[in-house]
């Protein structure tokens, strides 16, 4: 991998999954014990506002470049594990549009409404996908980095 692509692409990685992590496992249980829900709701409305363009530069990034890398290479040379990671970030990615096309859309509503009630049911729909994308986020990670040990066995 060229290391400009390389370098775009780990980038990637690391902004979209560690914001994940630090948003699940931080930030969320703080704001759940420590803020009431109109609070919570705009500061996760606000927080999300800020981070989802930084996410979807991250997701392009990281899917060019691993496009690239892969025609480059050829789709047929490609190791396995490659074809595994675009399949976990096409999908990956699919959630991710999901979530900010659906279930973001609503809660920034009902923030805007101040229906508390539409913004904890568009947040706790929020929290679990992100959720499913962390852990597929960290399965990622384990395929890139053992991936070429696992197709020696």
């Amino acid at each position: 991998m060229h290391p400009i692509l390389l370098f775009l692409h780990l980038a990637g990685v690391v902004l979209w999954v560690g914001g994940m992590f630090f948003a699940w496992m931080c930030l969320r249980p703080v704001a759940a014990v420590q803020l009431e829900p109109p609070a919570r709701l705009k500061l996760w409305s606000a927080v999300f506002a800020r981070f989802f363009p930084w996410v979807w530069a991250a997701v392009l990034s990281i899917l060019i470049s691993g496009l690239v890398t892969m025609l480059v290479v050829g789709m047929k040379l490609a190791p396995v594990h490659w074809h595994l990671m675009l399949l976990l970030g096409l999908v990956m990615g699919g959630i991710f549009v999901y979530v900010f096309q659906v279930p973001y859309a609503k809660l920034k509503a009902a923030v805007a409404n101040q229906d508390w009630p539409a913004g904890g049911s568009a947040l706790g729909q929020i929290r679990q996908l992100i959720g499913i994308n962390l852990i597929l986020g960290y399965v990622t990670i384990a395929v890139a980095s053992l991936g070429r040990l696992l197709s020696m066995l």
